[in-house]
């Protein structure tokens, strides 16, 4: 859309994405490209700045990861991010070498020398003191940031000088003011380094000149214009699950292109309570978008599928067939459509493989295979640029409800993966029910401490459900014996959902949901809370 870009080359760094996401968080435009992306797809990509990310590797090591020196001579600004930093080091004349003690964790950093990179940064703040070293006297200005390395750059290559040290690393920080060039040892992109955000935007925006033109109200309305161009006067098919991605996917083209967009929302059965009548109620025809809206009510359907299987594999991929059996049924009575749109976010494509250099992560669904079984010349992806919380944004801006747009995390498998063992419906009811109370007690608690301390509680939990285990115990209710289910409750904080500890939910919260549950959730006679971290657990049950 000829937006002004930086760009991000992969060394295999395992924070390769949330460099791009802090990026766009100073407003510009970021995408991750691979190091063995060529030179002449770097000039014509035009970027306005580089930044080198991390790596297992020691770029010393014959057949590590590497990139020639005419990159460092484009005149576009570069940073280079721990191994990237000791690899722009290496490349232009300088060495690197095995440090005698790895920095690893929280580090100070002591800023030696005037900086475009560090304006504003450098605080002597009560944890800068805490982590400091007594027997360090230093003047300058500190900061706290991360550190994860065994290598160090041991001589600085020509032009270049330092800017900033540790007590055990003589180069944290290092420019070459006349080529633009900047290297820093440290990963400014994590929350652990304290001023990392300012790091980033002193470098995208003062350093790089971009204007930050990179917004979500942009975003949409650049989006519905290119919508609308390439799809004409043609029909867009889409499968509408209720989620985050494919709503916002539904409420852009709907605001493109109307009635020309068909959305198919198909309801096995597996969703929360209510969770299917409130998407109706938002795309179907009482709603607020143009759209032509068709919900299958296929639960009976599902739960004959499931019938007597147990194992959590078998019961996914019958899940996952079934809805697009049903997909194709209903795409069928449509007849050809010009485009198959689909709800894929930018996540999905780097971590298929199609973007960057770290390993594959996952395959996902909707990612590049198409579909056979519906007759369409194309596939939109309108989203595909977007990380989750500029998908988040984007529904805002849309209208979406924020009740949607911000709707927890939730397995395309649905419920059938939070109840152990065989599927019913019986069970299906069961903890939808549950769900629904714990979801509510939580969100009052939440509700409360906010109102009386005016911020978050330090408990808040990034996601929180409730499951069915397959265990049946004894209990007495009124005078009289139970032989029913104990339904496990969850909550766990996160920052990026693959790793999360337990929240610690206040006990008299948890004897409140117990107590409802119990009470008013016929067939459960115990409630469990689910303590343990990822790893060596997942968050979801199966």
């Amino acid at each position: 859309m000829g937006r002004e870009k930086v760009i991000v080359l992969d060394f295999g760094g395992q924070y390769n994405q949330l460099v791009a996401r802090r990026v766009r968080e100073c407003n510009v435009y970021c995408e991750i490209y691979s190091y063995k992306t060529d030179l002449e797809k770097i000039k014509e990509m035009n970027p306005k700045g580089i930044i080198l990310t991390g790596g297992p590797n020691s770029c010393y090591e014959e057949g590590a990861p590497t990139y020639s020196r005419e990159l460092f001579e484009l005149g576009i600004p570069v940073l280079g991010l721990c191994y990237g930093a000791q690899l722009m080091s290496l490349v232009l004349g300088g060495n690197v070498e095995k440090a005698d003690n790895r920095e690893y964790g929280k580090t100070v950093v002591y800023v030696d020398r005037s900086s475009a990179l560090f304006e504003g940064v450098g605080n002597k703040t009560d944890e800068v003191k805490g982590i400091s070293h007594a027997d360090h006297n230093s003047d300058n200005y500190e900061t706290v940031c991360w550190m994860s390395h065994f290598d160090y750059i041991s001589k600085l290559a020509p032009g270049f000088e330092i800017v900033a040290h540790t007590v055990d690393c003589p180069v944290a920080a290092a420019q070459d003011l006349s080529r633009k060039l900047y290297a820093i040892q440290f990963h400014p992109e994590v929350l652990h380094t304290l001023q990392g955000k300012e790091i980033l935007y002193n470098f995208v925006r003062n350093i790089c000149d971009c204007c930050g033109d990179w917004r979500m109200d942009s975003f949409v309305e650049s989006s519905v214009k290119a919508i609308r161009e390439k799809v004409g006067d043609g029909k867009v098919l889409l499968a509408l699950s209720g989620g985050v991605d494919s709503s916002v996917a539904a409420g852009l083209l709907s605001r493109a292109i109307g009635k020309q967009l068909t959305c198919v929302f198909v309801d096995h059965g597996l969703l929360r309570k209510n969770e299917g009548d409130e998407v109706e109620a938002v795309f179907g025809p009482e709603g607020d978008f143009d759209l032509n809206f068709i919900r299958v009510n296929a639960q009976e359907r599902y739960y004959s599928k499931l019938a007597g299987v147990n194992e959590p594999e078998r019961k996914r991929k019958i899940i996952g067939e079934e809805f697009i059996r049903v997909f194709e049924e209903e795409a069928k009575k449509i007849g050809a459509v010009d485009y198959l749109a689909q709800g894929t976010i930018y996540p999905d494509v780097v971590e298929s493989g199609l973007g960057g250099e770290s390993a594959v992560i996952k395959s996902h669904h909707n990612v590049g295979g198409l579909p056979d079984f519906v007759d369409f010349k194309e596939i939109i992806e309108p989203l595909r640029d977007l990380f989750k919380d500029e998908v988040r944004k984007a529904g805002l801006e849309l209208g979406i409800p924020e009740r949607l747009v911000f709707r927890q995390p939730f397995p395309g498998p649905g419920l059938g993966i939070r109840i152990i063992g065989e599927v019913t419906a019986d069970k299906v009811r069961i903890v939808q029910d549950a769900d629904a109370i714990y979801r509510e007690e939580v969100d009052k608690a939440i509700a409360e401490y906010k109102e009386a301390n005016g911020k978050e509680p330090d408990w808040m939990p990034n996601q929180y459900f409730a499951a069915l285990t397959n265990m049946q115990s004894v209990g007495v209710m009124g005078d009289e014996r139970t032989y029913d289910y104990a339904v496990v409750v969850r909550a766990v904080k996160t920052i990026d959902f693959m790793t999360a500890e337990a929240s610690n939910i206040p006990f008299e919260v948890l004897q409140k949901v117990m107590s409802r549950t119990i009470n008013e959730v016929r067939g459960v006679n115990r409630v469990f809370y689910d303590l343990t971290s990822k790893p060596p657990g997942t968050i979801e049950m199966e």
